[in-house]
């Protein structure tokens, strides 16, 4: 340790446990025990309590009555579980008696002090710390504290017995895993004690008939056999199956979520899964589960990656026995058979559906979630039902909207409960979103876009619901080219597209701006994928849309504004414009352009004029039309705006088309993330001499130096980069001058020099006059490196220091003078 730490320890002890002097920030004992559990690591621990004493005498505090804050008696706890985790300062605090007075049955569990579950979190945290050794468990065994980490299973602090549950299955991990290098005995009498009373206390728990003891015993098993995979997880389990098998014979199925976790977690581990009892285990599991008890475990069974056949259609089937209900419940005629008729019949189901609200909803939502995370796994069930599931999705946001035409009583009531219910609504249009990475027929591919447009076109939707449709019709538009990274349109989309636009011009002046934002994002992308397909551009430009976009750049929300400006961006990139240019008429570009740099100098929000920079960045990049004109001109109007914004991240963008600009002044066409690509190319004298010259006229050098005293740091490291990359570029050209001998260096290495020390001013008149020569003297000068390192360490890296800690404990306590403590 430190030797300046070591000073500071004894006056920290007397801090932690003076009464009058209450510590209120935890956060300090927290920082403390990290800090306490690197010296631990670093060396033993026994020559740090003998060489600081102020520190078993903390420990030795926390055994007399007397009014500890519950923070500190905690962290003694803990502090003290972390010095005998090493066996040889376990046995060095056995001396003393000090961990009996701790963790035994006369320590803390007797005082005041033990009602505060952080108390309680503590002891359990020390112990779970102490428990590395042969050591510990014989202490565990004997002390008594195994009682206590039992009865804090159920304490009343979820915390509390969750982290009680956990060191439990870690005491049996430990205390099995000296067995681990044989095949451990099947016999319990010859397991180590601690093994024997844990087991024997998960055995009596699942014998309980009380449910939260079977809870905590199924808990345990799963952390164990979730974490542990050594030969003796089997014996157990061999042990332990028939109790957990006695479960399934109750009625109701006791504590079925744990069961599930654990079933699952035996199901994983490779050393279990070869138990072929585990298997019936499981189909007799689903069998005896309610639908929405077994959804979790039929999905975590058609995870697994081997797993009988058998078992993964019986986990399917109760999987799709709701929806079969739906399909069932809702079909005209009867068609064709189809993977989901053979569980149409569980009347089980049919009860859950209609039960009640609640009770159809939850187990709808259920039911489509798990399909939905099913879809594009590798594991999916093979052949995928995709029709039947996009007509059940199909008929689920019918019966929600009200279009169904049940042909049943349990249909016409399955009407009535789902109806206008956004739940529902939410997660089918989730679910039929996921459904279009596949292929179905085209008349049920029809049905599809035409439920899609009935909840675009209802004035029920609620702003959601119609964000969900919207992003479901872009994944089933997007799935309908007629060849894979075909952007062309089928007949059936490009009449459905001309009966969209109408209904999304409609939504572009909802009152509800949750619903213009939506819209707007939508057209967006619509635009980016298909702004080059001829009928889509005659649709869009025949429409009122583009209009409409241009006006939400002045809508009264910033979301609105900020999404408007994107969509106008995009469609001006494609020609698509409210006021398309041409030869003739180039003023609606112009118009546009001026309209967007108004939103950037005078929006009052941040995130139009981030969308701003964004969409004048790829306007560059891709070479933009307007900017095509007088490219110049452009980004000097741009960097002029950008360096007067408060807000960092548009002064970052600010930075990012600056680079895009230098690469292409420079011949280097892609510059999205240059500076971490291999070194670029040098660049002739003479081009470089001319794009030096452009850079300058722009101002560009003015606005990356400027950046460099910026206070935000993302912006500075980016300039950073910017000029690192330009002198890479540049270094080896122009004549070998001396560091600061070209005019108007000298000022700015002066002013790096002030902001390196500390001194974050802006010096405005050293950067206004740059020419050339005096750039290329400067990157050559300037300790770019030193900057982008000084840059990258943290906010504190000059007071983060183990003995700036201990200042700052003992200032929150008043033992320090008010300038004695840094801010870290």
């Amino acid at each position: 340790m430190d030797p300046e730490c070591s000073q500071l320890l004894p006056a920290l002890c007397a801090a932690l446990v003076d009464p009058r002097q209450p510590l209120t920030d935890d956060t300090c004992l927290e920082k403390l025990l990290d800090w306490f559990k690197t010296v631990t690591e670093a060396g033993p621990s026994v020559l740090l309590l003998q060489e600081s004493p102020c520190l078993v005498e903390l420990l030795l505090h926390v055994l007399k009555p007397q009014d500890l804050s519950s923070g500190v008696l905690s962290f003694s706890l803990r502090l003290a579980g972390l010095f005998a985790a090493q066996e040889s300062c376990f046995q060095y605090l056995q001396q003393g008696e000090l961990l009996p007075g701790l963790f035994g049955e006369l320590g803390p569990l007797g005082q005041a002090a033990w009602t505060a579950p952080t108390v309680r979190s503590g002891w359990v945290q020390g112990l779970r710390s102490l428990a590395q050794h042969p050591s510990a468990l014989h202490f565990l065994a004997s002390g008594g504290a195994l009682g206590t980490v039992f009865s804090l299973q159920g304490d009343p602090s979820l915390f509390v017995a969750s982290a009680a549950g956990q060191l439990l299955a870690h005491i049996l991990a430990l205390s099995m895993g000296g067995q681990a290098e044989g095949h451990p005995s099947p016999q319990a009498c010859d397991w180590p004690v601690c093994a024997q009373k844990i087991v024997g206390h998960i055995e009596a728990s699942l014998r309980s008939l009380a449910t939260p003891q079977v809870t905590q015993a199924l808990n345990v098993l799963a952390t164990t056999f979730g974490h542990c995979h050594s030969p003796w997880t089997e014996v157990l389990w061999g042990r332990l199956h028939p109790l957990v098998a006695c479960l399934l014979e109750k009625e109701p199925v006791p504590a079925a979520h744990s069961l599930v976790d654990l079933l699952l977690s035996v199901a994983r581990s490779p050393v279990l899964s070869t138990d072929c009892g585990l298997w019936g285990t499981l189909a007799q599991t689903l069998s005896r589960l309610s639908r929405t008890q077994a959804g979790p475990l039929a999905l975590g069974i058609l995870k697994l990656q081997d797993c009988p056949q058998a078992l993964r259609a019986q986990a399917f089937d109760t999987l799709l026995q709701p929806l079969a209900c739906v399909l069932k419940a809702t079909a005209q005629a009867p068609g064709p058979p189809g993977l989901l008729d053979g569980t149409a019949s569980d009347s089980g189901v049919v009860d859950v559906l209609l039960s009640s609200r609640s009770a159809c909803v939850g187990l709808l939502c259920q039911t489509l979630a798990q399909l939905e995370l099913l879809q594009p796994m590798p594991q999916r069930p093979s052949p995928w039902p995709q029709a039947p599931l996009l007509g059940a999705a199909v008929t689920i946001l019918r019966l929600c909207n009200g279009s169904a035409a049940p042909s049943s009583d349990v249909g016409g009531r399955l009407c009535v409960i789902l109806a206008g219910c956004v739940r529902v609504q939410r997660a089918a249009l989730d679910f039929l979103g996921t459904l279009s990475q596949g292929t179905g027929p085209q008349e049920l591919v029809t049905q599809v876009f035409a439920v899609l447009l009935e909840y675009l076109k209802s004035p029920d939707s609620s702003p959601t619901v119609l964000k969900k449709a919207f992003q479901a019709t872009l994944g089933w538009l997007l799935s309908s080219a007629k060849t894979p990274g075909c952007c062309d349109l089928d007949p059936h989309t490009q009449l459905f597209l001309r009966e969209l636009l109408p209904v999304l011009q409609k939504r572009l002046c909802s009152p509800c701006w949750e619903v213009r934002d939506s819209g707007l994002e939508f057209l967006t992308q619509v635009a980016r994928r298909w702004g080059g397909q001829a009928g889509f551009r005659r649709a869009l430009l025949a429409s009122e849309l583009p209009e409409l976009a241009e006006q939400l750049l002045r809508d009264p929300e910033s979301y609105v504004r900020a999404s408007a400006v994107t969509a106008v961006g995009q469609l001006s990139h494609q020609g698509l414009q409210a006021t398309p240019a041409s030869p003739e008429s180039p003023g609606g570009q112009q118009s546009l352009f001026l309209d967007l740099l108004h939103v950037l100098c005078a929006d009052s929000e941040g995130f139009p004029r981030r969308a701003v920079m964004h969409v004048f960045t790829e306007w560059l990049r891709d070479g933009h039309a307007h900017v095509a004109e007088d490219a110049e001109r452009f980004v000097a109007r741009v960097l002029q705006a950008a360096s007067r914004d408060l807000d960092w991240e548009v002064r970052a963008q600010g930075l990012e088309l600056a680079l895009v600009f230098l690469a292409q002044t420079l011949g280097q066409p892609d510059s999205r993330c240059p500076h971490t690509a291999a070194p670029p190319e040098v660049t002739p004298p003479g081009q470089l001499a001319q794009a030096l010259r452009a850079l300058c006229r722009v101002r560009l050098f003015e606005f990356a130096f400027r950046a460099l005293f910026d206070c935000d740091r993302p912006v500075a490291q980016k300039s950073c980069d910017l000029l690192l990359f330009l002198r890479a570029k540049a270094a080896p050209c122009g004549s070998p001058q001396e560091a600061g001998s070209s005019p108007g260096v000298v000022p700015v290495e002066a002013a790096l020099q002030r902001w390196r020390a500390g001194e974050q001013g802006q010096p405005l008149e050293a950067l206004e006059a740059l020419e050339p020569e005096a750039v290329l003297a400067l990157l050559r000068s300037v300790d770019l490196e030193g900057l982008r390192a000084a840059l990258a360490e943290s906010s504190d890296h000059v007071e983060k220091s183990p003995r700036s800690l201990l200042q700052d404990v003992l200032a929150t306590v008043g033992i320090l003078g008010d300038n004695e403590a840094d801010c870290y």
